[in-house]
């Protein structure tokens, strides 16, 4: 039936604005890779967790092109990455300052390592209702009243594109004897072009992800572990045999090669890809309605840098919400998009996409635009308060769980994640207690037909909660 309907898919003319990065077009001349090249650690073929011949050789490519002293290839997806940096850069119940708008696997991390976390919640970007930058003077605020951390982990660029000053960041980081681990996954393409912000690990982070098969013409959970410090490269190689399979995917290796020999064949591709950008932004420079986040000169100023490649649509202030345009886009012009929250719509792009794909959806936008109308009534729902935590997510398991009603949950102790997914940052964690923003929140998610997801499947009518009579 999967198969079946995937390649159902295929055939509906529906462009992909989405990842994975390769948009459906073979970057290999052989085409669909087949099931007969499907092997494992079979003599002559390497070993991923410890290379030394053919995987080896992908590595050093990709640490030639990314220009770090050492890659590791992931192919259980950043998270993998995610969850082994941060044990093999930590001991239980070691200090640690999060950005608050990081990805769940950090959190599952911070819960298997059993880690103290310090949050701090980045400021709204008005009229597109996301997280701005993580600004340096948090970082440093945080380390001064915390001078006993271990490690800071953000997330830079954000699913929508905002990036962070890492170089900053990881000065006041390295001040304060702390390492800087960031979530890169959305930033895999940044040495490709200068038009795009700087890799994370070259501005002096310790270590960073990257997910190929997000933005860059590479198979569904590759990605690459980067690093700089060779102090911490046994350790990571360590936490890697543990989180990842032992029995990878060789086909899944194998695209990485491709993904990494197409960026050093193509170079003529990125400045196609961004004369693209330069042409779609150009054309909806004068909607009336709609706004496109990199054309809003005015809050440039806002955030440290911004990833162009992709591109936010905001519906704030009109007569429709981003779901609803993300559907007006698939039903009637068949563009599918990234994601779509409440108030914009995310369309993600690669060096894979075409400037028959760019044009379509910047005429399709210039249609819809025309048709709307403003509505100052338009209402942005996200979390703009740290939720007051009772304890580690790690202790969940110490406390008696009862099940009751979120709408009663109010000044209740947590003891499930819940979260919208994408873009799959908790907006409650074991632990903390319920306020009746959060419950509002998530009511009003799901009110927009936003996806809701939590530990223990209930939400939104019930959650679990510490007993505590």
């Amino acid at each position: 039936m999967l198969f079946d309907k995937l390649k159902e898919y295929t055939k509906n003319g529906i462009y992909p604005f989405h990842m994975p990065g390769h948009k459906r077009n073979s970057i290999d001349e052989d085409g669909i890779i087949p099931y007969e090249i499907d092997l494992t650690e079979i003599e002559g073929f390497d070993n991923l967790h410890s290379p030394n011949d053919c995987i080896k050789d992908i590595e050093e490519k990709a640490e030639q092109l990314y220009s770090v002293n050492k890659t590791f290839l992931l192919v259980n997806g950043a998270t993998c990455g995610i969850l082994s940096s941060i044990r093999a850069m930590t001991r239980a119940g070691d200090k640690v300052i999060v950005a608050r708008n990081c990805h769940i696997s950090v959190y599952n991390a911070i819960e298997i390592c059993s880690l103290e976390p310090i949050y701090i919640m980045p400021d709204l970007l008005d009229d597109f209702g996301i997280n701005n930058s993580i600004s340096p003077l948090q970082i440093e605020n945080a380390l001064k009243n915390n001078p006993d951390t271990t490690l800071v982990i953000i997330t830079s660029p954000t699913y929508e594109g905002i990036v962070s000053d890492i170089r900053s960041i990881s000065d006041i980081c390295h001040k304060y004897g702390a390492k800087l681990f960031v979530d890169e996954a959305h930033g895999a393409h940044f040495p490709f072009s200068d038009r795009f912000p700087s890799e994370s690990v070259q501005n002096g982070a310790d270590v960073a992800v990257v997910s190929l098969h997000k933005t860059l013409p590479s198979l569904t959970q590759t990605a690459l572990l980067l690093t700089n410090d060779n102090s911490i490269c046994n350790a990571l190689q360590a936490n890697l045999s543990i989180f990842e399979s032992s029995s990878p995917s060789y086909i899944l290796m194998a695209s990485i090669e491709k993904c990494l020999d197409y960026i050093i064949e193509n170079g003529d591709g990125f400045k196609n890809y961004t004369d693209n950008l330069d042409s779609f932004y150009c054309k909806t420079q004068n909607l009336k309605n709609l706004k496109v986040l990199f054309n809003q000169k005015n809050i440039y100023s806002s955030y440290f840098d911004y990833d162009f490649g992709k591109i936010l649509i905001s519906t704030s202030g009109t007569t429709i919400n981003g779901k609803k345009l993300a559907k007006i886009l698939r039903e009637n012009y068949k563009i599918e998009t990234e994601m779509s929250y409440t108030n914009y719509v995310l369309a993600m792009t690669s060096v894979c996409d075409s400037e028959q794909g760019f044009t379509r959806l910047a005429d399709s936008l210039i249609k819809i635009d025309k048709e709307l109308r403003m509505n100052p009534q338009s209402e942005c729902h996200i979390i703009t308060e740290l939720p007051c935590k009772r304890f580690k997510s790690s202790q969940r398991f110490n406390f008696t769980p009862q099940v009751i009603s979120l709408k009663n949950a109010e000044n209740k102790i947590s003891l499930e994640y819940i979260w919208a997914y994408p873009p799959g940052i908790p907006i409650i964690v074991p632990g903390e207690i319920i306020s009746n923003q959060i419950i509002d929140t998530i009511f009003a998610l799901k009110k927009n037909n936003i996806d809701i997801y939590s530990s223990e499947k209930m939400v939104p009518n019930f959650i679990t909660v510490a007993k505590t009579d």
